[in-house]
């Protein structure tokens, strides 16, 4: 009888421990969203521009951000007078690369295109995550460069996992980890938002270092954002590809001896 109850009191309790780490993770998620300015504020954003610049390896590239709903985002670097671009329309993702050597624009897939479209949702995947497909998990807690932090699994409906640690005083995102495929093989990458300020009453990072490995590789330093600007949608918009040029095998005439 004594064993009975123990163990049905056990299994009430493991029950009632795993309700509360599910209740406990969307809490969580709730005080993230409200520490950056409440989900009906985040919503009512219709376009975004940040404007700034990334620093890899001692350069200073400036970079611009664009997006707006539904689900459009155009990101441009210029560099030593030539502008890289990638864009996703809420269909086709697509880029510019004349660092690649081609300065026509072409369709993207794979990983790059989950990033636009990843980087398109202008609410975050953690809000609405269960309408979006995603699935959240709270792992525990863990110190961030001696900051305490909830840690989140985030997987996306594409089966990609992210990691989000969340501060426990201030309920801001401290780090995300992911894993990127390179030539070389898988990588994991951690970025740290920093240097919170607010916007219309919605706070931003303004700074987000990009890590390998606790090497850094990139710093994006945010210097404007504004927000609700006009865009027009066809800066998200795939350009057509310039005709290419006929070819010819016709020799070039003789010129007409002087005086003719």
């Amino acid at each position: 009888m004594i064993r009975k109850l123990i163990g049905s009191f056990f299994a009430i309790t493991l029950l009632l421990a795993m309700q509360a780490t599910a209740q406990t993770a969307d809490e969580l998620i709730k005080k993230s969203v409200d520490a950056r300015g409440g989900v009906q504020k985040l919503k009512a954003i219709k376009s975004l521009r940040m404007t700034g610049k990334i620093t890899p390896q001692g350069l200073e590239i400036p970079i611009v951000m664009q997006a707006k709903r539904p689900n459009l985002v155009r990101l441009e670097i210029t560099f030593q007078g030539k502008s890289q671009i990638q864009a996703y329309d809420g269909e086709t993702g697509w880029k510019i690369d004349p660092f690649q050597g081609s300065s026509d624009p072409e369709k993207v897939a794979g990983d790059d295109l989950k990033d636009l479209q990843e980087q398109s949702d202008l609410d975050g995947a953690l809000i609405d995550y269960k309408d979006k497909g995603h699935s959240v998990e709270l792992i525990g807690k863990e110190d961030v460069e001696g900051t305490p932090a909830y840690k989140l699994k985030l997987t996306l409906k594409t089966g990609d996992v992210r990691y989000v640690y969340i501060d426990a005083e201030n309920y801001l995102e401290l780090k995300v980890t992911s894993k990127r495929k390179t030539p070389g093989g898988e990588i994991e990458v951690d970025q740290y938002p920093g240097n919170y300020k607010p916007v219309n009453g919605i706070v931003f990072p303004y700074s987000i270092e990009t890590k390998l490995k606790g090497q850094t590789l990139n710093t994006i330093i945010i210097e404007k954002i504004e927000l609700d600007v006009p865009i027009d949608e066809s800066l998200f918009k795939m350009p057509a590809k310039p005709p290419e040029k006929p070819k010819t095998d016709e020799k070039p005439k003789d010129k007409p001896p002087s005086g003719v």
